[in-house]
């Protein structure tokens, strides 16, 4: 049978300490036949250099100024011929044999575009991490969350998602994609720039008719805040942005306007909120997000979009923070539309 052939895309931008932490664990990844390219985003404190001196079968691309997560990978997927292209954080370290269930997986069903190992924090080994956790939802609202977190809330690793499921995202943190799948829905989208990037190009995917998955028997470990703090006010606009932005994409015209229309009530209660608090950055990243999203509309709302992927009907704001539901697992079973939950 032929070997599929996998190629490791690592941007990265300035993080040398990190990089020289965390990537000699990726070269030694076992998967025969194995690419890593490291993309550099024009950085100025000799990680290329390192990275070509250290590892010299590394693929080093050096992009001639930052163009952030999305381009970044985008330039480096379009200088790749692999069958599948798997996206990596630079703070992310792995062990040796991470790759093969993630493979395994995605050729056990051609439907499969995306795979997602399990997350879990670089210092808590045991703990899920952040950015993904065990694979990943939104709500009716488009507000993201995860198996395993739940806004801020992350959780203990007891076994309690160790089945195969379908997502509605995965965690671009580390991600396997199906370069035919790529090839029919496009890459990430560039005016993302970075965050949610990975939530919009699962929407399309699944939109095509694709599925996302967890594969729980890889697992990777992951140092977070290499790009910006997530505590950021930055990240906070990015991410608010984006989520916008996406909701504009894909959403029918009627649900996208009553959605919209409660996520500007919703979020402009949060920036008051903070307002009152004295958080006033905080306050002024999350009302800047709505107005250029709100700009930016037009290259968006043209499009013709038939349907609603988002599998749980709830909101997950309201359950978290007025029925107090902090665990995955306590949410209402009845309000997810996957067959497989």
């Amino acid at each position: 049978m032929r070997i599929p052939q996998v190629s490791i895309i690592v941007v990265s931008w300035n993080a040398l300490t990190i990089v020289q932490r965390c990537l000699p664990s990726v070269v030694e990844s076992k998967w025969p036949g194995l690419q890593v390219i490291f993309a550099d985003n024009a950085s100025t404190d000799g990680s290329a250099e390192w990275v070509a001196a250290r590892f010299p079968e590394v693929q080093v691309i050096r992009h001639p100024e930052n163009w952030r997560f999305c381009r970044g990978n985008n330039e480096a997927i379009r200088q790749s011929e692999s069958d599948y292209v798997l996206l990596l954080n630079n703070d992310v370290e792995v062990p040796s044999d991470w790759l093969e269930p993630l493979i395994a997986l995605a050729e056990s069903d051609p439907l499969i575009a995306a795979v997602q190992p399990k997350i879990m924090q670089f210092d808590e080994r045991d703990a899920f991490d952040y950015a993904g956790a065990a694979g990943g939802y939104l709500d009716r609202l488009g507000y993201p969350f995860a198996r395993g977190r739940i806004f801020e809330h992350l959780e203990r690793d007891a076994g309690q998602y160790d089945d195969v499921a379908d997502l509605d995202w995965a965690s671009g943190a580390a991600v396997l994609l199906r370069r035919s799948a790529l090839e029919q829905v496009g890459l990430l989208d560039e005016t993302f720039e970075m965050h949610m990037e990975e939530i919009d190009l699962c929407w399309r995917l699944r939109h095509a008719g694709y599925r996302i998955v967890i594969a729980p028997q890889s697992q990777v470990f992951h140092i977070g805040g290499g790009s910006l703090p997530r505590q950021s006010d930055q990240k906070l606009y990015f991410n608010v942005r984006n989520s916008l932005l996406m909701l504009y994409k894909n959403l029918p015209p009627a649900q996208r306007r009553r959605v919209l229309f409660e996520r500007v009530v919703i979020d402009h209660v949060i920036a008051l909120a903070w307002l009152v608090t004295g958080q006033f950055r905080k306050a002024r990243a999350l009302v800047r997000a709505h107005l250029d999203a709100h700009r930016r509309r037009g290259q968006y709302t043209q499009l013709e979009m038939t349907q609603s992927l988002p599998s749980y009907r709830g909101r997950i704001l309201f359950d978290y923070v007025l029925r107090g539901r902090r665990k995955f697992v306590d949410l209402s079973r009845h309000l997810f539309t996957l067959d497989d939950l």
